[in-house]
């Protein structure tokens, strides 16, 4: 088997602030760098420190950033299959306050252009009992083909959803037609107005809380996580920060929370990805549900002690340490 990530990449500049701006206001940064981030790459990358066989599909400028996104991906054990795009090379800004919580601001041109049907031979490389893992980087009508076609070929996906649209849970109610022609790579019956059409497309939908409360007007998570799979998602798994995270795997309201282990978190702009990644991981590794997200959690939990989004990922040997603990823990 294998993981496919098709999403974004991008140039992470992080700055490091005792706290936020407010509107107006200009702070000096205590120090600031550069790194490789973008939910798609660092989502690649920790799977791919699972042990998995990965394949990043995902879109940079032809410019100097692109390049240096290039060799410094090169060095990950992962394919990394790039897209020349006229649009300059995304680039994020990531502001961490002292406490280690974040904001982030992306520009995502590239990423918004990129079609991996029409520009790359994904469709030839997906096969029966794949893994397909997809963000919200994309448009929406690229997102639902891939996951279409990723059905059609009976690979298992699983989508992340994050960044919602600006207007999301504004037109929720709309039905939207998705059945895609995946052949003649015709997007046009998908409105890309409609914030989750994916949806019924994704055996597994992983959201954090902040998400899942947009998506469903919902406020409390086992209710949210319901209503998503009311809505067509198979799995739900909603993060929870320091508190963990939740899995509802029916419609009844029956859920499973895990816990998180105390730490002290530096920076957390990369720990959702982390997490995402490393469940991908776990799940190509044949666990179950559960156990992949204990893993996950365990994962995301060293990645919040660290500076950087990609960069804070767990190295392969400590992934593996913790598949040894998971499976030494087991009743």
């Amino acid at each position: 088997m294998a993981v496919h990530v098709v999403g974004n990449v991008c140039v992470d500049t992080t700055f490091r602030l005792e706290r936020f701006p407010v509107p107006g206001e200009t702070l000096n940064a205590s120090g600031h760098a550069d790194g490789v981030g973008g939910k798609g790459a660092n989502q690649a990358i920790a799977a791919s420190r699972t042990g998995a066989d990965v394949t990043l599909w995902t879109a940079v400028g032809d410019d100097a950033a692109g390049g240096w996104i290039a060799d410094r991906l090169a060095a990950e054990n992962l394919t990394c299959r790039l897209t020349a795009k006229p649009p300059p090379t995304d680039r994020s800004a990531v502001l961490v306050e002292a406490g280690g919580e974040n904001i982030i601001v992306t520009g995502s041109l590239c990423a918004e252009a990129f079609d991996p049907l029409a520009e790359t031979d994904i469709a030839a490389r997906i096969t029966s009992g794949d893994i397909v893992v997809m963000q919200g980087n994309l448009s929406t009508r690229a997102t639902a083909a891939c996951l279409e076609l990723a059905r059609h070929r009976g690979a298992r996906t699983i989508l992340n959803p994050s960044p919602l649209p600006a207007d999301a849970g504004k037109a929720r109610n709309r039905s939207v037609d998705l059945q895609i022609d995946i052949s003649s790579r015709d997007y046009s019956d998908v409105d890309p107005k409609v914030d989750t059409p994916t949806l019924p497309l994704a055996d597994i939908v992983i959201v954090n809380e902040g998400e899942a409360r947009t998506l469903t007007r919902c406020g409390d998570p086992a209710q949210a996580a319901a209503e998503l799979l009311r809505q067509g998602a198979g799995v739900v798994l909603v993060t929870l920060g320091s508190r963990g995270c939740l899995i509802a795997e029916d419609e009844t309201g029956s859920t499973r929370r895990l816990p998180a282990p105390s730490v002290i978190a530096v920076d957390t702009s990369g720990a959702g990805d982390v997490f995402c990644g490393v469940f991908a991981g776990g799940i190509d590794l044949g666990m179950t549900p559960a156990d992949a997200a204990s893993l996950a959690i365990a994962a995301a939990a060293i990645a919040v002690s660290r500076n950087g989004t990609s960069d804070s990922c767990p190295s392969t040997a400590e992934i593996g340490n913790l598949i040894r603990t998971l499976e030494t823990e087991k009743p």
